[in-house]
């Protein structure tokens, strides 16, 4: 498939997006040369087609195993492609549900076996593929628990930490796991299976139980999790995981990095109408990833994904709120243009990385509500920071269906993930000077 441009979304549903780069944060200045707007475009060659059973990084039990029909080997395929994210080295990393649909091969075994489905025409990748930077597959694994398995349907985000582990959270289930870049379990926090929902302590959305988004020892249904290089303001210690506990439970929970509580923030928000006022520092109340995102800027600052509620919510590392920046009121719960009742979908705060010039002057924020990965400016107006953006709803090359996450490698590239019908990986170039270094596929433009 050949290389495409991408749509360049302007703003078409909301007005007045496009702003001047010269607003900053109070106390913070403005880097002596602003990076351009970033300019994305798709690879449509990447990645390269995924192995099949015969390969050496296939499952045990899917080695060798051969179609009944045709005799040839069974290929992989990935379900919903629930998280991205990029290591060192700038491989980058798929966190791959086996919610196969059919005819590919989904009729299920127990919960407990292991592989979680038993295979017809295909049989589901691994959970979690590595590819090198041309897209090549050179690792792929699955991940345990500290009781087994996890199950492959209830895994999410992924986040590789400054030690190179690879982070995966379970927004079907009650633990955040940590790994060797092979997939060796390291660390997991939260018990299989138990969540902080009181009394039965079951694995859903704790809505407006009081009981639920407080206990130190075990999450419900968390979304993601972010890894601070840096040292903690309260311990003094690097490594303290941040952790959206968003499908179930409506809190960040931070824990050390041995995985001991160190604090939390958030809770149920009620109406909210007006992103910028209403419910202020509490997360949307529903069941879908409240918050879906946590992801630390160089500012210091949480930059948190309240989805339903369509709005980041900027907090500093002990939870003191800072701003709030709207994406698209209108979306999820919130009021649109004119006070336009919302149209009650997933909303469109659901992931955001920071380009990776010296001032991540701007960020990529992951609408799956209107499928498009906006362009925005980091420190800009609070209701007005969307510069421009790419794609649009679709099944081609740089469109998007149930657009989920995101990651940016060292040159800038944009890596996206879709679940829901979409369940694959896209690559975007960055094809402006990429991280305000003057490196990267610049085309002389990087003064």
């Amino acid at each position: 498939m050949k290389d495409v441009k991408p749509y360049l979304y302007a703003g078409s549903i909301f007005a007045a997006l496009t702003i001047g780069i010269g607003l900053w944060t109070v106390g913070q200045a403005a880097p002596p040369t602003k990076p351009k707007v970033p300019v994305l475009q798709v690879d449509g060659n990447w990645p390269k087609p995924l192995p099949d059973s015969s390969s050496s990084f296939t499952k045990a039990a899917y080695k060798n195993l051969k179609s009944t029909a045709t005799g040839n080997y069974l290929p992989w395929v990935t379900g919903e492609v629930a998280g991205t994210c990029v290591d060192s080295q700038d491989h980058v990393f798929t966190v791959n549900r086996g919610n196969l649909v059919s005819p590919e091969g989904n009729a299920q075994t127990p919960a407990t076996a292991n592989p979680p489905f038993t295979p017809l025409t295909a049989v589901p990748s691994p959970m979690v593929i590595e590819f090198d930077p041309d897209g090549n597959v050179v690792n792929a694994w699955d991940a345990k628990s500290a009781t087994g398995f996890v199950v492959q349907a209830q895994i999410h985000g992924c986040f590789v930490d400054y030690q190179d582990n690879i982070w995966i959270a379970g927004n079907g289930d009650g633990i955040v796991t940590k790994y060797t870049h092979d997939g060796t379990l390291l660390l997991q926090i939260g018990t299989q299976g138990v969540c902080d929902n009181p009394p039965a302590n079951t694995c859903a959305n704790s809505g407006g139980n009081s009981s639920a988004n407080q206990s130190h020892t075990l999450l419900n249904e968390p979304a993601n999790v972010w890894i601070d290089p840096n040292p903690d303001p309260v311990t003094h210690q690097k490594g303290s995981v941040y952790i959206a506990d968003g499908y179930g439970n409506h809190r960040v929970a931070v824990f050390s990095a041995t995985g001991a509580y160190l604090r939390q923030w958030g809770d149920v928000a009620g109406t909210v109408n007006d992103p910028q006022t209403d419910s202020r520092g509490r997360f949307a109340a529903g069941d879908g990833g409240h918050p879906h995102c946590v992801v630390g800027g160089n500012d210091g600052l949480m930059y948190v994904c309240d989805r339903a509620d369509d709005r980041i919510q900027v907090f500093d590392k002990t939870g003191n709120l800072k701003r709030i920046i709207n994406v698209v009121p209108g979306t999820g719960q919130t009021k649109g243009i004119g006070g336009a009742p919302g149209l009650g979908t997933a909303g469109s705060a659901w992931d955001l990385r920071f380009t990776n010039d010296a001032f991540q002057t701007y960020m990529f924020e992951v609408d799956g509500g209107n499928e498009i990965l906006h362009t925005m400016l980091r420190a800009g107006a609070d209701t007005d920071s969307i510069l421009g953006g790419t794609g649009q709803p679709g099944h081609q090359s740089g469109q998007f269906t149930f657009l989920h996450s995101n990651t940016v490698d060292s040159k800038g590239n944009v890596y996206t993930g879709e679940t829901i019908n979409g369940r694959r990986i896209q690559k975007f170039v960055h094809v402006e000077c990429n991280n305000g270094n003057g490196q990267g596929n610049g085309n002389g433009n990087c003064s």
